[in-house]
């Protein structure tokens, strides 16, 4: 069989679009849609999701499942990790490649210091130790987005090891927050490769070398979770601290933020199960739902005398499974072996830092960990002491992109206690937001806006459902003030005494039989539609309570 041909176009320093003609390989299958990239070698075919999950037999032993997660998080950098090629999001294809990354022969790496830096401030925000020393690899593989036929890594010794990530888990039917960590192996620096786009209709695959080197955080976690929701929980933490960091964008939607599963099943206190590992997922909640489906489709493959199979696998969003992509049982050789191009990158601290060294040339760990920002676990700690509110409240805000600064924005210009700030943020405003599938930046509403409103309220200018109805119409995004549609619909409370009592009176005149023979039910209260406060003075009715 005719070796695949990778065809290259050079127009200048810009590389042309490149694809390889799979027509030799290629077995006979419905076509897909065109032009669309699919996770390396992950299988056209389909499978039917696995609906229901079999219930233990009373005396069958029960099941336990471990999950270990591989995360790779692309450093928020203007240049790619070893060349000067510019990193930019959605640009066109090939038009962000070098000589270095397109592999040319004579071409030699140049660390970016951006990458060890943000490397060195990731792992101190997890609690790693840092090395001081520490080493590249040369990883071995072919495949057509990597044209080096290898892949600089960290194996031996990374930038960092030995770390901890400590999140929140919903227990109960409360749903407080318990606190859980999962250790961290080793966080270490790589090259991402490129893209492959699988055309099936032509029987081509188009090459984007744009990815190509781009640098890359791994976090590498031990195998302490146990479910989806703890991995989902655990990786959406990391991505909080990445983004307050500001070392990488974490957006998962663009590929920033990318994790590997590998999970097991086993009876307590027997030998850890076969492994398969599940690739690519790029969606937390397609996390959870991948995970938990694995964990039940092996126990039920288990319990039907099957066997579970070495492989990698991916995550069908559409089904809701996974589908095999390749088997492991062979261990791949990657033939790892030192980068002969790069020297071992050494770091410093105060005390070791050489008196005459050019501070442009060395990274002073100390230095970065004086630059450490607030992270989100005391964030949350300062929400709760500050403001009192709920640890659970306190999760919400800091998960939602913006809400927090929203939040803080309004405490900031209203009178309001900050409980009722909280449930009016929470409640209406992010109910509203997730009802039109809005992000908190497309908000109709400003902050200060419902600062204003929330003045109204607390003033008693205005009463709680007529506050709510205000808030509909600042939704509408008409540019009015809360103050404006209080005046324009006259909703604010009457606070006149003689007033309200004059009003009080011509109802209860207007209504003769109503207030005679069911005073005690107060049928006549809704009669009073242009006074939203119905009020009447104990003196002149004794038997009539005040109602508001």
């Amino acid at each position: 069989m005719a070796a695949p041909l990778l065809r290259w176009g050079c127009p200048g320093r810009r590389w042309a679009l490149v694809w390889i003609d799979r027509g030799s390989r290629l077995r006979s299958r419905t076509p897909t849609l065109p032009t669309t990239e699919r996770t390396r070698g992950q299988s056209s075919g389909t499978q039917q999701p696995l609906h229901t999950a079999q219930k233990s037999r009373k005396g069958e032993h029960k099941w336990a499942a471990v999950v270990g997660l591989e995360i790779h998080a692309q450093i928020s950098s203007n240049s790619k990790l070893f060349s000067g090629s510019q990193v930019c999001f959605a640009a066109p294809p090939n038009s962000s490649v070098s000589f270095f990354d397109a592999s040319l022969p004579g071409t030699l790496p140049v660390l970016n210091r951006r990458c060890v830096e943000a490397a060195v401030m990731t792992g101190l925000a997890l609690n790693c130790h840092i090395n001081k020393k520490s080493l590249f690899d040369r990883k071995h593989y072919f495949y057509a987005d990597l044209p080096a036929g290898y892949q600089i890594t960290q194996q031996r010794l990374p930038i960092a090891a030995n770390g901890s990530l400590t999140y929140g888990v919903c227990i109960g039917k409360k749903q407080s927050q318990m606190a859980k960590t999962v250790r961290i192996k080793q966080i270490q620096l790589e090259q991402d490769s490129g893209k492959s786009l699988h055309d099936d209709l032509r029987s081509q695959t188009l090459i984007d070398l744009n990815r190509a080197g781009v640098g890359l955080l791994e976090v590498v976690l031990e195998p302490d979770l146990c479910c989806g929701e703890e991995a989902a929980t655990a990786v959406r933490e990391l991505q909080l601290i990445l983004q307050a960091l500001g070392t990488s964008q974490a957006n998962m939607a663009e590929g920033q933020l990318r994790v590997d599963a590998n999970i097991s099943v086993h009876h307590p206190g027997e030998t850890l199960g076969v492994r398969t590992e599940v690739k690519n997922l790029n969606s937390i909640r397609f996390l959870a739902k991948a995970i938990d489906y694995e964990i039940q489709r092996q126990i039920n493959e288990l319990e039907n005398g099957g066997e579970i199979l070495n492989e990698t696998r991916s995550f069908d969003s559409k089904l809701g499974c996974t589908v095999p992509m390749r088997d492991k049982e062979g261990k791949q050789d990657y033939r790892f072996m030192p980068e002969p191009n790069l020297p071992p990158l050494v770091l410093y601290n105060s005390t070791s830092l050489p008196a005459h060294a050019d501070i442009q040339q060395v990274v002073n760990i100390d230095q970065i960990r004086d630059m450490l920002p607030e992270l989100p676990s005391t964030t949350r700690e300062r929400l709760i002491q500050k403001y009192g509110i709920l640890p659970e409240h306190s999760f919400t805000l800091l998960n939602e992109v913006g809400l927090l600064e929203f939040f803080e924005n309004v405490i900031k210009e209203t009178r309001a206690e900050p409980k009722k700030v909280t449930n009016w943020v929470l409640n209406n405003f992010l109910g509203y937001l997730k009802q039109q599938h809005l992000a908190v930046s497309e908000s109709p509403v400003t902050p200060s806006a419902l600062a204003e409103l929330l003045n109204l309220l607390d003033s008693k200018t205005i009463s709680s459902s007529a506050a709510k109805q205000v808030f509909e119409e600042l939704w509408k995004g008409e540019g009015k003030t809360p103050a404006q549609i209080v005046s324009e619909q006259e909703l604010e409370l009457m606070q006149d005494q003689e007033a309200l009592e004059q009003l009080c009176h011509a109802a209860m005149e207007g209504h003769p039989q109503v207030v005679t023979v069911s005073y005690r039910s107060q049928v006549f209260m809704g009669q009073l539609d242009t006074c939203p406060l119905f009020l009447l003075h104990p003196i002149n009715n004794p038997y009539i309570c005040v109602s508001t």
